[in-house]
């Protein structure tokens, strides 16, 4: 009798706001439109924009219908994702329940920006807790705590004080890691 085997791909669980979307810079343009001066980036360093003087009503911007749909993609972020489709089981992972809007414009955004992810591939949740997935790349730290796999800290200008988790600054350190933990895997 023969037995095929097949070498099972990891999975990825993958944030997408601050980590594929940038959100920041719509706050920032939201802010120059209300006060026509450009903020400064260590006015935020270290917390989230609406908790910057000024823009502590900013918040409520994530809960109207089309914010979500039109952000930037940051640079490199699609054609990593893509390498990533084809080496890993990916799974885009978003808590988006507390904001409802966000729901239909996360998932249009992502067929617009990222077509070759299947719908099957996006998770709307709340609470990222029940993810089970090999790696997880998110920019809080509240979602690596409960993560039992291997939690990666995707920077965001509100997480540059962070420690404990391997940090990934960009789309290219993405990729290095990633090629990096493919190369180090045990042959079949």
């Amino acid at each position: 009798m023969f037995i095929k085997m097949y070498k099972m791909k990891k999975k990825i669980a993958l944030d997408m706001d601050e980590v594929i979307v940038n959100i920041y810079d719509r706050f920032i343009s939201l802010y120059v439109e209300q006060y026509n001066v450009v903020p400064n980036p260590e006015d935020y360093a270290g917390r989230k924009f609406y908790n910057v003087s000024g823009a502590e009503n900013f918040r409520k911007y994530l809960f109207e219908p089309g914010f979500f749909l039109d952000l930037p993609i940051f640079e490199g972020a699609a054609e990593v994702v893509e390498w990533l489709n084809t080496h890993f089981d990916l799974f885009i992972v978003t808590a988006a329940q507390e904001f409802p809007h966000s729901l239909i414009d996360k998932y249009h955004w992502l067929q617009k920006h990222l077509p070759f992810i299947s719908w099957k591939q996006f998770v709307f949740c709340g609470d990222k807790s029940i993810i089970r997935a090999d790696y997880m790349i998110d920019d809080h730290v509240h979602n690596l705590k409960s993560f039992e796999g291997l939690g990666l800290l995707f920077s965001a200008s509100h997480n540059i004080n962070e420690n404990g988790y391997i940090r990934l600054n960009n789309w290219t350190e993405v990729k290095l890691f990633f090629e990096k933990e493919l190369e180090n895997e045990p042959a079949r």
